[in-house]
C-alpha cells in the first residue's frame, strides 16, 4: 500500500503545487446560473473537476456547501469525490472534524475507510481537543494509507490570540506555542516505518498569509510534512510569492485557491487554473 504522502509527493511533481477548492456557495450558484440546491452544487463540483483533472494534483471540496442541503447534499458530494477520484486527482475533505473517542473513530471511518461512500483522500482535522485526541484517527490515517490536514496556524485573523498563546501543560516546551506544540504533538506519525519516505501521511493547515514567526511556529515542527496554505488569492497572498513565504519549506507546499479561480465562473475555469499554475511556477523557481 503507498502511503498517501508518497502519493502527493508524486502528484505535486507531476501535475504542481496547486490545491483548487470546491465552495460551491450560494453566491457563486447564483453567478454560474445554478440554482441553490443539492443538484446545483453537485452541477458546481463536477463541473470544477473536469476543468482541474489533468492540471493540479489535488482538489478540495467545502463540506459545509454540501451539508446545507441534508442527505441531498452529501448524495451530491459522494458523486463529486468519486469522480474526483475517477479522474485522477487526490481528493481533500475541508471537513475540520475534531473530537474524542470512538466519536472520531466515527469520523475516520466516514472520510477515510476504504469503500465509504465519503472516501476521500485525506481530510481536515482540529486538535483544539488536545493533539491526543487525534491519535485514533492519525493512525488510522497511517494504517489505511490516507492523510490528514492538521489545523495550525490558520489564516483567519482572529485564531492568532489562541494558536500564539503559551501552552503551559507538562510536555510542552518552555515559551512553546499551540501551534508549535499541536504539530510537534502529531509530527511522530511522519517518521513512523508506515509512513515511508518523503513526506509523511500527517500535514497541517499553514496560512499563506501568517507570520510563522508571531505564532511561534517552528519550521522543525513541520519537517517532512505536507503543508496546506489557505490565504492566497482573494485572501491577499500572492503564489508568485511562495517561495519568499515558505523558505526551504516550499516544496511541501500545497497552495489552496478557491474564489479567485471559481469567480472565473465555469467557463473561465481552465483558464484560471492555467494563471494560476503559471504564477506558482514563478513562485517557486522564480
Amino acid at each position: 500500500m503507498t502511503g498517501f504522502g508518497t502519493r502527493l509527493r508524486a502528484a505535486m511533481d507531476a501535475s504542481g503545487q496547486l490545491c483548487v477548492g470546491i465552495d460551491p456557495h450560494a453566491g457563486l450558484l447564483t453567478e454560474w446560473g445554478l440554482d441553490a440546491t443539492a443538484s446545483g452544487a453537485r452541477e458546481f463540483g463536477l463541473r470544477v473537476v473536469g476543468a482541474a483533472a489533468g492540471r493540479v494534483p489535488v482538489v478540495k471540496p467545502q463540506v459545509a456547501f454540501f451539508e446545507r442541503f441534508g442527505s441531498a447534499g452529501f448524495a451530491a458530494l459522494e458523486e463529486v469525490i468519486a469522480a474526483a477520484r475517477a479522474a485522477g486527482l487526490l481528493v481533500l475533505a475541508d471537513a475540520k472534524r475534531g473530537d474524542i473517542g470512538s466519536t472520531m473513530d466515527g469520523y475516520a471511518e466516514a472520510w477515510l475507510a476504504a469503500g465509504s461512500p465519503l472516501e476521500s483522500d485525506a481530510v481536515t482535522v482540529s486538535p483544539y481537543l488536545g493533539p491526543g485526541s487525534l491519535r485514533g484517527i492519525v493512525s488510522a490515517a497511517v494504517r489505511s494509507g490516507k492523510g490528514l490536514f492538521v489545523l495550525a496556524a490558520t489564516s483567519n485573523p482572529e485564531a492568532l490570540g489562541v494558536q500564539s498563546a503559551e501552552v503551559t501543560v507538562a510536555d510542552a516546551q518552555r515559551g512553546q506555542s499551540v501551534a508549535d506544540w499541536v504539530a510537534h504533538g502529531l509530527a511522530w506519525a511522519n517518521s513512523s516505518p508506515a509512513a515511508g519516505d518523503g513526506l509523511g501521511p500527517i500535514g497541517f493547515v499553514v496560512g499563506a498569509t501568517v507570520d510563522r514567526a508571531q505564532v511561534g511556529l517552528t519550521d522543525d515542527a513541520l519537517r517532512d510534512a505536507p503543508i496546506l496554505a489557505p490565504g492566497f488569492g482573494a485572501q491577499g497572498a500572492r503564489l508568485a510569492d511562495l517561495g519568499a513565504l515558505f523558505g526551504d519549506l516550499a516544496p511541501q507546499v500545497l497552495a489552496s485557491a478557491s474564489r479567485s479561480i471559481l469567480g472565473a465562473g465555469p467557463g473561465g475555469l481552465v483558464a484560471a487554473i492555467d494563471a494560476h499554475n503559471r504564477e506558482l511556477q514563478e513562485g517557486i523557481h522564480g
